[in-house]
């Protein structure tokens, strides 16, 4: 298995991330490679799940004042405030870390070792249904094999298999929680899920987690690893037009 690095200095909009995030899939299957992205957002960007329904749920007129960018993800689950983060996408052959359920578990694995690494004692949240698309924010509850700190939810994921390759891609929070997403919802601003900074006692900045990332990856994964040599920009035009629509973005 060879896998491509892209670990990114410079943070994008919302529109560029995910259609580079959708690319690398196109690429997975095309070449049979993997991918391995870590990233960062500017401006800062609430995106929704595929399947979210955004306008009956969240406050656009809100939104709109606060001048706040958005975005619609390729995968599925629920909204996410993308700040100080960092945000890492996996695209790869189906089948190369195994099923829908064993590729979860192979890169949660893989955050959770890195997490550890920086100090803090993970878990892996028990499988259990997962929540409907309208059922708030995606830190507010832990999905099935998500990583979990003192029982409180570090890093959120989601992920779109088509039939020669996945992406999964997530949210590992560095300082910033999840209540500006409870109260877009109309409730209160309610701090939700664990921040890294909490985890371990002091601030972790994106080059760290990320070498911590890559580090217990190469490890876990195995395969040959070089640097991905693609020009980005042509990549991201292929479904830019896509998710600056935002006929797309609040299509629900």
């Amino acid at each position: 298995m060879r896998w491509a690095l892209l670990s990114d200095p410079v943070p994008h909009p919302g529109w560029w991330n995910m259609a580079l995030d959708r690319a690398l899939l196109d690429e997975a299957a095309r070449t049979g490679k993997g991918y391995l992205r870590l990233y960062r957002w500017e401006p800062w960007c609430l995106s929704f799940g595929c399947h979210e329904p955004a306008r009956r749920r969240y406050d656009r007129t809100r939104i709109d004042r606060l001048k706040l960018d958005t975005v619609r993800r390729p995968t599925g689950g629920r909204a996410v405030w993308h700040a100080r983060e960092l945000t890492y996408a996996v695209a790869a052959p189906t089948g190369r870390l195994g099923s829908l359920r064993e590729s979860c578990t192979a890169i949660h694995a893989a955050l959770a070792a890195a997490v550890e690494a920086l100090g803090a004692p993970t878990t892996l949240a028990p499988s259990i249904r997962p929540s409907e698309p309208g059922a708030g924010a995606c830190f507010a509850n832990p999905a099935g094999g998500e990583v979990l700190v003192g029982g409180r939810k570090l890093v959120g994921s989601a992920q779109l298999r088509r039939a020669r390759a996945f992406l999964q891609h997530g949210s590992l929070l560095l300082e910033d929680d999840q209540s500006l997403v409870a109260e877009l919802a109309g409730g209160a601003p309610t701090p939700l899920g664990i921040t890294l900074r909490e985890a371990v006692g002091r601030g972790v900045t994106f080059d760290q987690a990320a070498e911590s990332i890559v580090t217990a990856a190469m490890s876990r994964w195995g395969g040959y690893w070089d640097r991905a040599t693609a020009a980005m920009d042509d990549l991201v035009g292929r479904h830019a037009a896509l998710f600056q629509d935002p006929a797309w973005t609040w299509r629900r």
